[in-house]
């Protein structure tokens, strides 16, 4: 999409190239991989797209086959591919990925250091309009992968806030890409600060804040300035506090767990969605549980996110308790 409306959402980070080993085991026993794209950032991105949100999104790719690969698939997907730039200096990044067997979560091989990604700052957004946007979507991954990456997710949530947009931010831990424990706590929870929604994993919560519980965790983030916080439980669902209620919303049991990978992602794209909807944080922290248990039982990082007609199909068949 290439058209110049302004779009529904904002989301930034790194798209790599994903390649899927087509057999069990150890990577290196396998000869023949899928090749698929990989990001949380994009995963979201695709996930909003799917259900007809105008998405634009803000990244670097490699002048390479794999950045035009990239290109092409986003592009497919719908997403307003206007701010996402080839760096001829840079290569785009890979990942290398096992094929799990009993819903464990796969081995996973990182080729991302020096991408073009990794490049990406605050001159690669100065003609960003944010006027008419309803929604910034971030994550922990950005912050980690360099500094100027970092600044630039400090000035987009900074932008954002000043410009009105609502904002969603998912920790999305990656502790080896940080200097240090201690930097990955202060700056993400600084940057949480900005946001109007925080997506923690419970044990993202208690790495973040030193905090035992899902009540006492949402407490720190609401404490920071949040309209809402929602944990992910896993199988056991997701808790939801505001500054006026909190409750417990019931998971989405699967037959089968086929790749963890990106259940995160398809909560984050629940939520959105349905905040965006207007629905309440209840609801949304159940169309999350739906999506996130799609996501679980496909192969590949975004593969189980649904349109809106699946979307509807799936909430009529599992309504909220």
């Amino acid at each position: 999409m290439t058209d110049s409306t302004t779009p529904d959402v904002l989301t930034f980070g790194e798209a790599m190239t994903l390649f899927i080993a087509e057999t069990p085991g150890d990577l290196a026993e396998v000869e023949r991989f899928q090749r698929r794209i990989a990001g949380a950032d994009t995963n979201v991105a695709i996930g909003l797209a799917r259900l007809a949100f105008h998405v634009a999104w803000i990244s670097r790719v490699g002048d390479d086959g794999f950045g035009t690969f990239i290109r092409r698939t986003l592009e497919s997907e719908g997403l307003d591919c206007r701010y996402l730039s080839t760096d001829t200096e840079h290569p785009t990044g890979l990942v290398f990925k096992e094929r799990a067997e009993h819903g464990e979560d796969p081995k996973v091989a990182y080729y991302r250091r020096g991408s073009a990604a990794s490049h990406l700052g605050v001159a690669d957004v100065h003609d960003l309009d944010f006027q008419g946007v309803r929604h910034l979507h971030a994550t922990g991954l950005p912050p980690a992968l360099s500094p100027s990456t970092r600044e630039l997710a400090f000035h987009m949530l900074e932008r954002a806030r000043e410009a009105g947009l609502t904002i969603s931010f998912d920790p999305n831990l990656r502790p080896s890409l940080w200097n240090s424990e201690a930097e990955m706590r202060e700056t993400l929870n600084a940057l949480a600060a900005h946001a109007d929604w925080v997506l923690p994993g419970l044990a993202e919560g208690q790495r973040l804040t030193g905090l035992d519980n899902a009540h006492d965790i949402a407490g720190y983030y609401l404490d920071q300035g949040a309209s809402g916080v929602i944990i992910k439980l896993g199988p056991e669902g997701s808790y939801v506090r505001t500054a006026d209620d909190e409750s417990m919303v019931k998971g989405v049991a699967v037959s089968r767990v086929v790749d963890t990978v990106g259940a995160g992602d398809g909560f984050a794209v629940g939520v959105i969605s349905a905040l965006l909807d207007g629905c309440s944080p209840r609801q949304a922290a159940h169309r999350g549980n739906l999506i996130g248990a799609e996501q679980v039982q496909v192969v590949g990082d975004m593969e189980g996110l649904p349109h809106r007609a699946r979307l509807r199909d799936l909430e009529a068949a599992h309504p909220m308790a």
